[in-house]
């Protein structure tokens, strides 16, 4: 059974209340039997989940109001899936968080609450719900991003965490290829989400890229849902964002060095 098969018992995403979050379960919502949405915000998942009962009265929407960044969270949530008897056979480890700016001048608070979401979370609830997804040969989708294939200035921290999850992402898929169990990491550019608000440091701090990059949100979760249903290990959607993960791959390192020293620092 695919993770996009109509018949899919179960999905579990997390960072549900907004960005792709929100569009992965909007894109799910008529191909599953039941979704869980995670996030923080309570108040946001229940507002979608009203929204997506509105379209799909027959669809079950569960929602878990948790800090995955914090171990107690992600208790909470284990505890509450065994309490609810639900068993995902598609995870979604969307949650992420990044931080903009120079990592010497960096808020150490910040700086470790995003790699306990971005790195320590995801590996915890794989590695909890890992069982069940081999037993129902699942499938898992981990958001990483472009960044993990670049050392990027004033993304120091968030670059690496990606670059963690790229790779556990890939080292994943090899262990769990003879269990039936599908790996995807999803590696986008730009988006316009949430998620720039948070990364940002100051509301008149903007991020050097060129529009032309950003892709839309809809597209990445399309994409990315086709990409996990062909079974493909990583996938850069966008055109563009593809031809810069490619002629990176083909690039010395040297030469990725000195292209990242040039790139454009943080404008005001």
């Amino acid at each position: 059974m695919s993770a996009l098969d109509p018949k899919t018992h179960c999905t579990l995403i997390t960072g549900a209340s907004s960005g792709l979050g929100r569009e992965y379960a909007i894109q799910l919502a008529p191909r599953v039997e039941t979704l869980v949405l995670v996030a923080r915000r309570g108040p946001l998942l229940e507002e979608l989940a009203q929204e997506l009962l509105e379209t799909h009265p027959s669809l079950r929407v569960e929602i878990i109001a948790c800090d995955l960044a914090d171990s107690a969270g992600r208790n909470h949530l284990l505890n509450t899936l065994s309490r609810e008897n639900l068993y995902p056979d598609c995870l979604l480890n969307n949650a992420g968080m990044g931080d903009y700016g120079e990592f010497r001048t960096s808020d150490w608070d910040k700086t470790e609450q995003m790699m306990r979401l971005n790195m320590e979370a995801l590996t915890h609830l794989t590695h909890a719900l890992l069982p069940g997804l081999i037993a129902q040969r699942g499938a898992i989708l981990n958001l990483s991003s472009l960044a993990s294939v670049l050392p990027i200035p004033d993304f120091a921290v968030y670059a690496a965490s990606k670059a963690y999850v790229t790779s556990f992402s890939e080292a994943l898929r090899l262990e769990l290829r003879g269990h039936g169990v599908r790996v995807l990491a999803v590696c986008p550019g730009p988006i316009k989400t949430g998620f720039g608000d948070v990364a940002m440091r100051s509301s008149t701090t903007k991020l050097p890229v060129q529009e032309a990059f950003y892709v839309p949100a809809e597209k990445v979760v399309h994409d990315s849902l086709n990409a996990l249903f062909l079974n493909q290990p990583r996938i850069y959607p966008g055109l563009k964002v593809a031809a810069v993960a490619a002629l990176v791959g083909l690039l010395p390192f040297a030469v990725i060095r000195l292209i990242m020293s040039r790139r454009p620092r943080r404008s005001e």
